[in-house]
C-alpha cells in the first residue's frame, strides 16, 4: 500500500483561498461526514479485505441501463439535462473490434485502484483510499481543483456544476466538489452489496459479482481463479479492484 503525506501548511492554505473559488455549496441538513470513518467505530475498514467487483461483458445486456439507473436513484444523482456536464458515477460504454466489428458493452464506473492515481494528484487530501480498497473523496476537502479528473484513466470522476437538491443523507454531494462511484460504501459497511450489482441481478442478467478479493471462498475469488478476469489497462500497473471477463 502506497503511503500519502499531507503537506499540512499547502492544505491550509489552498483550503483558505481556493474553497471560496470552487463555490462549495451543501444542501441544508446535509453534514459530510468522512466517509473515510464510514463504517461504526467498532467496525473500522481493515486491510484483512478488499472489496472488488468482477464485470462478465458476455452477460452484460446492450442496451441495459439497471446498473446505472439503479445508481442514480440509490445515490441521488439527477440529471439537469446537460449530458455533457451530468455527473456519471457509473456509465456504459461500447467497445469495437476494428478487425471484426464485434462490439461489446460493459459498465464502466471508478476502479478503486490498489495505486489510485487520483489519490497521488490531490493537493488536500480529499481524494483517499480506504484500508478494504474503496477509493473516496472527502467532501469537506476537496477545493473542486479537478487534478484527481485528469489523472484518472477512467474519466471515471465527475464535477458538480449543479446545486444539489433532495440529497441523500448517507451518500452527501456538494457543489463544486469531485465525486466518483463509492462501491456504495454505506451499503458495503452494512454488510450488503452495490444498488447495481443488485439491479443486474434483479434483471436476471447476473454480470456482476461483489466480494472479498482476498477471500478464497468468496464467490467472486473462485470465478477468478476458475475463468480470470482482466484489467482494463492493466499496462499502468494500478491494481485494479474492478475486473472484467469477456474483453
Amino acid at each position: 500500500m502506497i503511503e500519502k503525506t499531507i503537506n499540512f501548511s499547502r492544505r491550509s492554505f489552498v483550503g483558505k483561498t481556493a474553497t471560496a473559488a470552487a463555490g462549495i455549496s451543501i444542501a441544508p441538513g446535509v453534514f459530510l461526514h468522512q466517509v473515510a470513518n464510514a463504517k461504526p467505530a467498532d467496525q473500522a475498514a481493515t486491510s484483512e479485505v478488499r472489496w472488488g467487483m468482477l464485470i462478465n461483458t458476455n452477460k452484460c445486456a446492450t442496451g441495459c441501463t439497471a446498473c446505472v439507473s439503479a445508481c442514480n436513484e440509490e445515490n441521488g444523482i439527477q440529471s439537469n439535462d446537460r449530458p455533457e456536464s451530468d455527473p456519471q458515477w457509473i456509465r456504459k460504454v461500447k467497445l469495437r473490434d476494428t478487425q471484426t466489428g464485434h462490439v461489446t458493452s460493459l459498465p464502466m464506473m471508478c476502479q478503486h485502484c490498489e495505486n489510485p492515481p487520483c489519490v497521488d494528484v490531490c493537493p488536500t487530501g480529499a481524494s483517499m483510499k480506504r484500508e478494504d480498497g474503496i477509493v473516496l473523496v472527502d467532501k469537506h476537502i476537496c477545493i473542486g481543483c479537478r487534478y484527481c479528473m485528469m489523472a484518472c484513466p477512467y474519466k471515471a470522476r465527475s464535477f458538480v456544476h449543479e446545486t444539489i437538491t433532495d440529497q441523500k443523507d448517507y451518500a452527501p454531494r456538494g457543489k463544486g466538489t469531485v465525486e466518483s462511484c463509492t462501491m456504495c460504501v454505506h451499503r458495503v459497511d452494512d454488510g450488503g452489496t452495490p444498488a447495481c450489482v443488485e439491479a443486474c441481478n434483479a434483471a436476471e442478467h447476473g454480470a456482476m459479482i461483489f466480494g472479498d478479493l482476498k477471500d478464497p471462498q468468496s464467490e467472486i475469488s473462485k470465478e477468478l481463479e476458475k475463468h480470470g478476469g482482466k484489467q482494463i489497462r492493466a499496462d499502468l500497473r494500478l491494481n485494479t479492484g474492478v475486473r472484467y471477463q469477456g474483453i
